[in-house]
Formats: structure tokens, sequence, C-alpha cells
């Protein structure tokens, strides 16, 4: 039963990132592109954490979930910062009012770059 809830986690997550590759080559979507990079990363960390006995939490902070990944995997904590901006976008993203964020084309590729990093790790630590 919870390898499937973490297969069903995984799934979902690769859904994201890979809306967000598409997405990525339309410039004036960047905004759309994190969000789904977010969500992505998201998801792969609570699949990770039900993985290791973890019981669900509904929150969407990334270092905070980082942070509890980081008890299986101290390296994880290279990747805080990274955590820490994604999490602030979202938030402004999400919750209106307020200017949405910009990014560059190169900030979008380097966040890409930096959750496929991410995701590669957490799916090798269930293996």
């Amino acid at each position: 039963m919870k390898e499937q809830v973490v297969k069903e986690w995984f799934e979902r997550g690769k859904h994201d990132l890979e809306v967000a590759e598409i997405l990525r080559a339309e410039e004036e979507y960047f905004d759309v592109v994190l969000f789904h990079i977010h969500q992505a990363v998201e998801k792969y960390l609570k699949g990770f954490l039900i993985h290791r006995g973890w019981e669900l939490k509904k929150i969407h902070d990334l270092e905070s979930l980082m942070t509890e990944v980081m008890g299986f995997d101290v390296d994880l904590q290279n990747y805080l910062d990274f955590g820490r901006k994604l999490t602030a976008f979202y938030y402004e993203e999400r919750y209106p009012p307020g200017p949405g964020t910009s990014c560059s084309e190169e900030e979008v590729e380097d966040m890409l770059t930096t959750a496929e990093n991410i995701i590669s790790r957490l799916k090798e630590g269930i293996e």
C-alpha cells in the first residue's frame, strides 16, 4: 500500500516536471513553469518522506520538507537556498495582491536543472 502511494506522488511530480519543461519554451509563462517546478519538487519530497514512514503534512514549504529529508540524506542541505527561493516564489505567485515574480530564462533553466538534480537524488534514495 505505502509503495503505491509513493509511486503516485512520484508520478504526479513527474507530470508537473514534464509540464514545466513543455512550457519553458514559452517565455511569457515563466511564472507557471516555476509553479510546476515547485509542485514537482514538493511531490517528490513528500513521496520520499512517505517511503521513509513520514505521516503526510499538508505544507508547501520546500525548505521544511528538505530539512525533514536531511534526516536521511544530509547532503540535501546544499539545496536549502533553492527550496527557500522557490517557496517564496510559490507564495508570492499564489497569494495576491502584489506583483508577480519575474525571472529570466537563465534563472528558470537553473531552477529546472536544480530540481532535476534533487529529484534524481530522491529517486535514488528509495531504490
